[in-house]
C-alpha cells in the first residue's frame, strides 16, 4: 500500500543528487533531476566505503507515497487555442504510470517536487474531489460543457482501485446529467463500465484509451506500471461492446522508437471495436528534454542520437515547440508524413467517426431539468 503525508512538503530528492542515472525496476525514470525553481542543489559525496557504487548496481525501491491536496476547486479551467475542451478534472497530481515521455512531468514542479523520480512515485490526491466538483456544478450560472478526465495525469492510475476517486467523480457527473470525456492508458477503466455504460446510453460518455506502442517489452520500459497493450485493447473491446463510443489514441509518436507502428496500433484498436482515433507527436517541455535523452541513452544506446535528431526535425531544430498549432502535430517533411499516414490509417480502418456528447441533459438535483426525451418539463431533477 502506499504511505501517505497529511500535507504537502517539498522533497529531498527534488534537488539532483549528484548519482549516475541508474534504472530502477518498475520506475520510469532514474533519478529525481532538479526542480526548476528549486536554489539549493545535491550533490553526493562518497565517503570512501564505494556506497555510492552500491547504489548505482542495486538502487534501493522507491515507494509510492500518498499526499492530501488541500486545494479548494475540482474543475480546471483553460482558454488554450488547440485543446477542444475548456475544463478538466485531475483527480491526482503525479502519475504512478510512470510514463518517462509524459508531458505532465514538469508541472509537479509546481508542487516543489521532481519531474523526475517524484513525479511516478509522491502522487498528490485530493480526497474531497466529488464533493466540491457537486458545488462547482451547482453554482448559479454554471454553463455546461464536456468536461474531460485524464488530460495531465491519467484518472486509472493503480492508486484508483483503493482511492476510487474518479469513480466518485463520474457519480455526480451522472446525477447531474453532465457529459464526459476520459483519457487513460489503464484497463482499470473497465471497473467503471457500469456508469459508463449508462451514461453513454443518454450520450454522455466517451472513452479514449491511449495505446503508444503494441510491443510490451518497449511498453514495459516506457511506461512502466500501465496496462499492458493487450489488455488496453481488451478494455477498448469491453467497452465498445457495452455501448460506450471509444476510440484509440496512438500518442505519443516517437520517431525513430514508435512511429513505425501507428498503422498497426490503429488496426488492431479498429478490430477490437474502436470507432474513433487521434495521435500527438512527442513533445519534451522543461526539464522532460533531459530525462528523454538520458531514458535513450540508457535503454536504447546505439539509437539515442538518431531519435533525437529526429525529433530536432519535427521541431524546427530543438527538442521542443511550445507553441498553439504546433506542439501536438510538429512540422517539416518527417511530421507532415506522420499526419499523412494517420489520416490514411484512419480511413482504411474507419475511425474517422467522432461521437458528440449532449449538453442538454443537464441539470442540477433538486432542481427542474430543462429537457427529457418526450420534450416534456420534469420537476424533478
Amino acid at each position: 500500500m502506499p504511505q501517505t503525508q497529511s500535507r504537502r512538503t517539498p522533497s529531498p530528492g527534488s534537488m539532483d543528487s549528484g548519482l549516475p542515472p541508474v534504472i530502477r525496476r518498475g520506475r520510469g525514470v532514474a533519478q529525481n533531476g532538479a526542480n526548476r525553481f528549486e536554489r539549493l542543489h545535491r550533490t553526493a559525496c562518497d565517503d570512501g566505503w564505494g556506497t555510492l557504487d552500491e547504489e548505482a548496481l542495486a538502487p534501493p525501491p522507491v515507494p509510492t507515497v500518498l499526499v492530501r491536496d488541500a486545494s479548494r476547486s475540482a474543475i480546471t479551467w483553460n482558454d488554450s487555442a488547440d485543446i477542444w475542451f475548456d475544463r478538466s478534472i485531475n483527480t491526482y497530481r503525479g502519475c504512478e504510470h510512470g510514463c518517462v515521455y509524459c508531458f505532465a512531468r514538469p508541472s509537479h514542479a509546481y508542487l516543489g517536487y521532481s519531474p523526475g523520480l517524484d513525479f511516478e512515485t509522491k502522487l498528490v490526491f485530493k480526497p474531497e474531489v466529488a464533493t466540491l466538483l457537486e458545488a462547482e456544478l451547482r453554482r448559479p450560472g454554471y454553463e455546461v460543457r464536456p468536461i474531460a478526465l485524464g488530460t495531465n495525469t491519467d484518472p486509472y492510475q493503480p492508486v484508483e482501485r483503493t482511492l476510487r476517486l474518479t469513480r466518485a467523480v463520474l457519480e455526480v457527473l451522472e446525477r447531474f446529467g453532465h457529459p464526459v470525456s476520459i483519457v487513460t492508458k489503464s484497463a482499470n477503466v473497465v471497473a467503471d463500465l457500469d456508469i459508463l455504460a449508462r451514461m453513454a446510453g443518454k450520450g454522455l460518455a466517451r472513452v479514449y484509451l491511449s495505446v503508444t506502442t503494441l510491443d510490451a517489452s518497449l511498453a514495459r520500459r516506457m511506461e512502466p506500471r500501465a496496462s499492458t497493450p493487450s489488455l488496453r485493447l481488451a478494455a477498448i473491446a469491453r467497452l465498445a461492446s457495452a455501448g460506450i463510443p471509444t476510440g484509440v489514441l496512438a500518442a505519443p509518436m516517437i520517431p525513430g522508437l514508435n512511429d513505425a507502428e501507428l498503422e498497426r496500433i490503429l488496426e488492431a484498436a479498429s478490430r477490437h471495436g474502436a470507432g474513433e482515433a487521434a495521435f500527438t507527436l512527442l513533445r519534451l517541455p522543461l526539464e522532460l528534454r533531459e530525462m528523454m535523452q538520458t531514458w535513450l541513452e540508457q535503454h536504447y544506446p546505439q539509437r539515442a542520437r538518431h531519435v533525437l535528431n529526429l525529433i530536432r526535425e519535427t521541431r524546427g531544430g530543438a527538442l521542443n515547440d511550445a507553441r498553439p498549432h504546433e506542439r501536438f502535430r510538429g512540422q517539416g517533411a518527417y511530421a507532415e508524413l506522420l499526419g499523412r499516414r494517420f489520416h490514411r490509417a484512419a480511413r482504411q480502418y474507419r475511425l474517422e467517426g467522432r461521437a458528440t456528447l449532449d449538453c442538454t441533459r443537464f441539470a442540477v438535483p433538486g432542481r427542474p431539468a430543462q429537457t427529457l426525451d418526450d420534450g416534456q418539463l420534469s420537476l424533478f431533477g
